[in-house]
């Protein structure tokens, strides 16, 4: 029976090849030794690209700077242009490092905008508005106060706090509606000119009156 299959086998090659069974042979074992040198060179030079991307990838971080009380304009220099410094983003004001996702977070990534400001009411309307990358919460209802609590307990527990945005304090100078308050005061201050603002000098005109009514008659 095997030797039927092998006559059979034999013959199938010389009708569809034109080879004969030893040459058919000869060919598909250069073939396949072809094969294995082809893809063993090209094999080492992509296991020594991936290992070199592995071992680029794996260095080791810098420890977190502590920067303290900056302004907004002093965090925008960390939004990852820059590789040697830090990339920093803000919560309610609170600051934290977050270089170890900068697949995310830095240039590319799909929270890059998100990078080098206090994207609170971004994060919690999940917008990527310009209009919206700022730490104003006036406005927001309970459901995107809940979202951005759910951001900022993550953030707590997986990055570094690193500092605080300085607050921004509104400077009130003299402007129409300040001078205005002032005349108001000045003219509730100010005492009447066509009479007595006082009941004492009500009562000594009256007084006065009365007593030259007296020498009159008299």
């Amino acid at each position: 029976m095997a030797l039927q299959l092998w006559e059979t086998f034999k013959e199938s090659i010389a009708a569809y090849t034109g080879l004969s069974p030893a040459t058919f042979f000869t060919v598909v074992a250069f073939g396949l030794t072809l094969y294995y040198i082809v893809s063993n060179f090209f094999g080492s030079s992509d296991q020594q690209a991936s290992r070199g991307f592995e071992e680029e990838t794996q260095q080791p971080l810098p420890p977190p700077v502590q920067l303290g009380e900056i302004s907004e304009g002093d965090l925008k220099h960390y939004d990852g242009s820059d590789p040697n410094k830090p990339l920093l983003m803000a919560i309610k004001g609170q600051i934290y490092d977050v270089t170890q996702s900068r697949m995310f977070y830095g240039p590319g990534g799909p929270y890059a905008l998100f990078a080098g400001k206090d994207a609170s009411r971004a994060l919690a309307k999940m917008s990527f508005d310009e209009k919206d990358l700022n730490g104003d919460l006036m406005g927001l209802g309970v459901f995107e106060l809940d979202a951005l609590q759910d951001w900022e307990y993550k953030f707590m527990s997986k990055y570094v706090k690193v500092g605080t945005v300085k607050a921004t304090i509104p400077v009130t100078d003299g402007t129409a509606e300040g001078q205005a308050t002032e005349a108001a005061v000045g003219d509730v201050a100010k005492p009447a000119e066509d009479g007595p603002s006082s009941p004492s000098a009500v009562k000594e005109s009256e007084e006065t009156k009365t007593v030259n009514d007296m020498d009159k008659k008299e």
